[in-house]
């Protein structure tokens, strides 16, 4: 624990190796000149049950936070703003925290970069069959067409984007920079939106019987679960792939890896019904699968991003000027 003298104006309940991940030293020291200027302290702890929190006005939170509940605020009795370094805050913002008048904020958006980044490169490997060619030469063959399939450049391929999230948004601008059409499946949007931002809107069967690649960016509301699933997967055209990097919410896995082993489509995961991924799970070894450990927001430049945002807001918020990334409770329902 690393504490200033009084009792703290700012909590970060951010594990050791997430804080230095997050914060630069002059973010981190900005922080804590903040919080002494405005009142009191900074303290930063693993969790939040191991700090002081009667003066806190400020929570920083990060992955497992615990839910905003009752007996939570209780003990957060001065607390006014929760900024998350990370970018869902379903798991802990709770309407107690809203009925309070607790201003929640978040760095979502320092995290659609890098995670669009990798839907792009996943893109490219599925279009050019390199899951399978790599695996191909893994097990000690060679070129085999039969097993390949069809190799196929961006330029021209129909993409379908299932979102425009604010990753879906950076994902279209990339693909698009490369020449591809995009499909655009979004309910919140209509055809001029979509045309402002380079993608035709078209329903969501018809992107996938027309896209060669398949790249989910919806956020995970009930409506969305399994979007993706055995008939709708029917109904990509033979050689197509999928990519999800957002939600395994959205993507019936079975389905999935029932079409994939058929060797009619292929496949780029980042996320999991099940992480860390089983063992035995098919998707380790199936020739037409790419699979990464839920680390496509990973970067060290995005993850400094996430700690910028909130070490600018948390100064903001002390210096009573208005925020940039807050979550309402109306908007909290219809994010991922």
């Amino acid at each position: 624990m690393s504490a200033a003298v009084g009792a703290p104006t700012v909590v970060a309940a951010v594990p050791s190796d997430l804080f230095a991940e997050f914060f630069s030293a002059e973010d981190a020291e900005r922080l804590r000149a903040m919080s002494g200027e405005h009142g009191g302290g900074f303290v930063r702890v693993a969790r939040l049950e191991e700090a002081d929190l009667r003066a806190a006005r400020v929570v920083i939170t990060s992955w497992g936070a615990p839910p905003f509940d009752a007996a939570l605020l209780d003990a957060l009795p001065a607390l006014e703003l929760v900024a998350h370094t990370g970018a869902s805050i379903k798991a802990f913002a709770t309407d107690a925290l809203y009925d309070r008048g607790v201003r929640v904020t978040q760095a979502g958006d320092a995290m659609a970069r890098p995670v669009a980044e990798v839907s792009l490169a996943f893109t490219l490997a599925l279009l050019h069959r390199l899951p399978a060619l790599h695996n191909g030469l893994r097990a000690g063959g060679w070129y085999d067409a039969a097993t390949a399939g069809v190799q196929h450049e961006i330029l021209g391929a129909p993409i379908a984007v299932i979102g425009a999230s604010r990753t879906g948004r950076a994902y279209l601008s990339l693909v698009r920079a490369l020449g591809a059409e995009p499909l655009l499946v979004d309910p919140t949007l209509d055809a001029a939106a979509a045309a402002a931002l380079g993608a035709e809107l078209v329903p969501l069967d018809e992107a996938l019987r027309r896209a060669r690649i398949v790249a989910v960016h919806a956020p995970t509301l009930p409506e969305t679960h399994h979007l993706i699933g055995a008939r709708e997967l029917a109904l990509m055209r033979d050689g197509a792939g999928l990519v999800n990097t957002a939600r395994s919410w959205l993507v019936h896995e079975a389905a999935l890896i029932a079409e994939v082993r058929s060797g009619r489509l292929s496949a780029a995961i980042d996320v999991f019904d099940e992480e860390p991924l089983a063992a035995d799970s098919p998707l380790r070894t199936l020739p037409g699968v790419l699979v990464t450990p839920h680390r496509a927001a990973g970067t060290q430049e995005g993850r400094l991003r996430q700690g910028r945002i909130v070490a600018d807001e948390v100064t903001a918020f002390l210096q009573g000027r208005s925020l940039a990334h807050t979550v309402d409770r109306a908007r909290l329902a219809s994010m991922a």
